[in-house]
Order: structure tokens, then sequence, then C-alpha cells
């Protein structure tokens, strides 16, 4: 079975899909850090990640153990990630990487969760189940701005909203795979909720379409 994760920055979808991913037995990959990955890596070359020449020759090289860098989870490659993304060849190169993860989960998992921008709409369209995880901007600014803070790093709330509603901009408004919710997901407004809500309501949706699968067959 293959779960799909989606939503903007700071929705709670990647907390989520891990949770889900654990209690279910399942594999898990952050599609988001492929992008970061890339973007980091353009970066580190002094190259800018609205160029698309080095963000492709990045992606090409891109390599699984690259996705524990502890440099993914900053600003600057969220940042980069955003712009690398909205690059088609970008998005070409590491398509196949995801679809084969969700196709073939490794340690012959029964299922993969994948989180994301663009899962159930260009990745994994076929997922059994889809869901779209939102908040309201300012309330992702917040847990954003907390989770910087928590782990050491300077952060300024102001900064952090304003950041969070370009990249909003940037992801819903290119030409390629833009974020929007796919026609069949479940959306799961985060806004008001606490994780345990939130877990609780996904994962009633993926055991009744689980169910529904078992008795279609």
């Amino acid at each position: 079975m293959i779960v799909a994760v989606d939503g903007p920055a700071a929705s709670g979808k990647g907390t989520l899909a891990r949770r889900l991913a654990a209690h279910l037995g399942y594999a898990h990959l952050d599609t988001g850090k492929l992008y970061r990955a890339v973007g980091h890596a353009v970066l580190a070359a002094g190259q800018d990640p609205e160029d698309a020449a080095a963000a492709t020759r990045a992606a090409k090289s891109l390599r699984i153990e690259s996705l524990g860098d502890p440099a993914l989870l900053g600003d600057a490659a969220a940042a980069a990630a955003s712009k690398v993304a909205a690059i088609p060849c970008v998005r070409a190169a590491l398509l196949r990487f995801q679809q084969d993860f969700a196709q073939s989960p490794p340690g012959e998992a029964a299922g993969a969760v994948l989180d994301g921008r663009d899962i159930g709409t260009v990745v994994c369209p076929g997922a059994e189940a889809k869901l779209f995880i939102t908040a309201e901007v300012a309330v992702r600014a917040e847990r954003r701005h907390k989770e910087l803070i928590g782990s050491g790093q300077p952060s300024i709330y102001a900064q952090v909203l304003q950041d969070l509603k370009e990249r909003d901009a940037r992801d819903s408004n290119r030409a390629v795979a833009p974020l929007r919710p796919a026609r069949d997901a479940k959306m799961l407004d985060t806004s008001a909720l606490d994780p345990d809500a939130v877990f609780a309501a996904a994962l009633a949706y993926i055991e009744k379409r689980r169910s529904e699968d078992t008795a279609t067959r």
C-alpha cells in the first residue's frame, strides 16, 4: 500500500508521515529532503539554486546517504529546495527514485509512506490513500520558529513568516507540479489540532481505505 502525504511547509506532514510509517510498519521517504539535498549541494558548490544546469547536475548525482546531513534541516536548504523544485529537469531526475521507492519499499516493507508536495498528484497518483495536510500560515510559522529555537538555531518569527509566504507562493504557482491537493485526497487542517488528533484522523482514514481496497479484491 502506498500512502501519499502532501502539504505546505511546516504543516506537520513530515511528523505525521514518520509516525504513520512506524505504526503501520511501512517504509518512509521524506521527499522534501531530496530537494533540500539538491539545493544544499548547489549552495555548497557556490552556485545559484535557480541555475537549471547546476541544479540538474546535483540531482543526477544525489545519493540516499546525503539525506542524513543535518544541514538539510536549515532554512538555507529549505529555501534552495523550493527553487530547485521548480526546475523540470530536477524533478524528472528525482521522480524515478521516488516511484521506485514507493513500488519496492526497502526492507521488504508491506507499504510505503511518502510525504512531500506532489506525491498524490504526480509521484504516486495511484496511491491507495492520499492525505493533504495544511494549517494557517501564521500557525505554521510559529511551529517552525519554535522548532528552530529548540534546535539551537537563531530565528526571528517575522522572517520565518515571510519566508513561508514566499515559499507557499513559489510552490503553488510553479509551472511544474504545483502544490495542490489531489482531487481524491483527504484534507486535514491541523491549525487547531494536536499531533495525536491529527494522527488519529489520518490513521482512521488509512484503515478505511485499506478495508475498501481489501473488499474490492
